[in-house]
């Protein structure tokens, strides 16, 4: 225990943002990591019809396109995609980006044997702390439990079990310095899925959460609701329920953001085109990296994607300053828009996505990508 707690204590400060400078802090945004919980082999907590893990990415999708109409807030999520992370991976990540706020997203459940698993309901919030009661003390084993799908995850956590009560003495042990933040955005993430999900109020808890402990900022587990109810699994798996959570854990990280700026003001982005997305930090790549090799011309009835820059009142020539240097743009008409795509045509949206990162988002930070078909823009 003594090895552990040692090792613990050293890898939060060694994995604490270091120093900002001046000229750093007059231009950075406040940072929100999302993370959606589980992925790849790791299904989480699964229902009848849909699962833990494809529910939690659903939703921080969600919340990344709706965090992209605010200035001031930059997002990174752990995964956008359907992959595996280990919990340590998931805080090197957050560390890494040297985020404001953390936000880890998971749906829960009962025990098979409980009398009340068709009928529990209700959202919670956790921080980081020593678990006080027993179905407290069961959510963190079972979103602890993931390590034990690693390869020797016992040396990797030092020796941390998972579903040993003797090892969770170490989050009792552990100061963290960034608990009141974190119980605050807490509550304001309670009350918006109380108030605007609609969702059962279960409080804001503690217990001892590993990915919370390695984060070296304020941090929160979201409980969406319980996919072992009936009732509620139909809301978590509704794109309305998706919506709502979103929006809730949307709202809740825009207040907090405002409470506890960067040093940009947060403000509303008066963005023409309501489809846009941010640009996702983990999936950029060097700038020396090989231009990418996929792009094909568009055959009658294929879906491809472009790479969509801006949007216009008017038309633009092709060589107008506004593209910055830019070539290959092109440009449809939509919603009295003209709406300017730039690098052709891409056979898959992986393709399309590391063009941008590497050629556009330099300088048009809110590109996004479309789908193509036929000489027009689908949804």
């Amino acid at each position: 225990m003594n090895r552990l707690l040692t090792f613990l204590l050293a890898a939060v400060v060694a994995l604490c943002p270091s120093g900002i400078s001046a000229s750093e802090r007059d231009v950075r945004p406040f940072v929100v990591v999302i993370d959606p919980g589980h992925g790849g082999k790791d299904y989480g907590a699964i229902g009848k019809v849909t699962n833990e893990k494809t529910i939690n990415l659903d939703v921080a999708l969600r919340i990344r396109k709706m965090l992209s109409e605010y200035n001031g807030i930059e997002v990174v999520l752990t995964r956008s995609t359907d992959t595996f992370l280990s919990l340590q991976q998931r805080a090197d990540i957050a560390n890494a980006a040297q985020g404001n706020l953390f936000v880890s997203v998971h749906v829960n459940s009962v025990d098979r044997r409980s009398k009340n698993r068709l009928t529990v309901k209700g959202a919670s919030v956790y921080t980081l702390g020593l678990h006080r009661s027993n179905a407290n003390f069961e959510v963190a084993k079972r979103e602890n439990s993931v390590m034990e799908l690693e390869p020797d995850f016992s040396t990797t956590y030092q020796g941390f079990d998972p579903n040993s009560t003797e090892s969770y003495i170490i989050f009792e042990l552990s100061q963290n310095k960034h608990l009141t933040q974190s119980i605050n955005f807490a509550q304001m993430a309670q009350g918006e899925l109380v108030k605007t999900a609609g969702r059962a109020d279960r409080g804001v808890l503690q217990a001892g959460f590993w990915v919370l402990l390695a984060s070296a900022m304020p941090a929160a587990l979201v409980e969406l609701d319980f996919i072992c109810n009936p009732t509620s699994e139909q809301f978590l798996h509704s794109v309305k329920g998706k919506e709502k959570m979103a929006r809730a854990l949307t709202d809740a990280i825009v207040k907090y953001a405002e409470a506890h700026p960067g040093t940009m003001p947060v403000s509303k982005n008066m963005v023409v085109d309501e489809a846009s997305e941010p640009f996702d930090m983990e999936e950029s790549e060097p700038e020396d990296a090989a231009a990418p090799e996929q792009k094909s011309a568009a055959t009658k009835g294929a879906v491809t994607y472009r790479v969509q820059i801006m949007a216009c009142d008017r038309r633009l020539s092709d060589n107008s300053p506004e593209f910055k240097g830019l070539k290959n743009v092109d440009s449809y008409r939509q919603g009295g828009f003209y709406k300017y795509t730039v690098g052709g045509d891409f056979p898959t949206e992986d393709a399309a996505e590391r063009y941008a990162c590497k050629s556009v988002r330099g300088k048009f930070p809110k590109a996004f990508i479309i789908k193509w078909r036929d000489g027009q823009r689908i949804d």
